[in-house]
């Protein structure tokens, strides 16, 4: 008989299906409740209130990613040239609906919101695990280069959910391309 994982994790899994398929607002409490068969106060002994566990369903949506880049090669234009693929690849995947930082920011739209300061924290490592590529590849400004780089892939993203997934791996590369051959030397 297989063991079921443990109720946070049943509650965080839940959640991030519904979140991500649904929005977070649109989806309530007793919902998750429902999806991880719990009770309210099993769920509410973990999360104190709903925006606690969006915190952690964003938490734990970076920390994958960031176990992801680890992957990457060390090399800085093959390992944005592999981040450039990885990404176009999510947005091909049956079900894919953005990003879910962006998706996340776009719901939850106060500044001073905990949930907008992960979103920012996952921003800001992006940001980072970009610009030390690019500066390690001689760029003249890495951050901004960083910054015109993901403004590319927050619009690949968006396309990929609005449009037409299957082309925007390939745009996204040709575009990053272009963006660094005439700003890297």
């Amino acid at each position: 008989m297989a063991t079921r994982p443990p109720v946070r994790t049943r509650i965080l899994d839940a959640a991030a299906l519904l979140f991500y398929t649904e929005g977070i607002r649109a989806v309530s409490a007793d919902r998750i409740i429902a999806s991880a068969e719990t009770t309210k106060v099993t769920f509410y002994r973990y999360f104190r209130t709903k925006e606690e566990l969006v915190v952690a369903y964003l938490q734990a949506q970076s920390k994958r990613t960031r176990a992801a880049a680890e992957n990457l090669s060390p090399d800085p234009c093959t390992g944005l040239l592999e981040l450039a693929e990885a990404m176009g690849a999510e947005t091909c995947i049956p079900g894919f609906r953005g990003c879910p930082f962006i998706n996340a920011a776009a719901e939850y739209p106060d500044p001073h919101s905990p949930i907008r300061a992960v979103v920012l924290e996952h921003r800001q490592w992006l940001h980072a695990e970009v610009s030390g590529r690019l500066a390690q590849l001689g760029a003249q400004d890495p951050d901004s280069l960083a910054d015109q780089l993901l403004m590319l892939r927050d619009g690949a993203m968006v396309h990929g959910y609005v449009a037409d997934p299957a082309g925007v791996s390939t745009a996204l590369i040709n575009g990053g391309r272009a963006i660094l051959g005439s700003l890297v030397p």
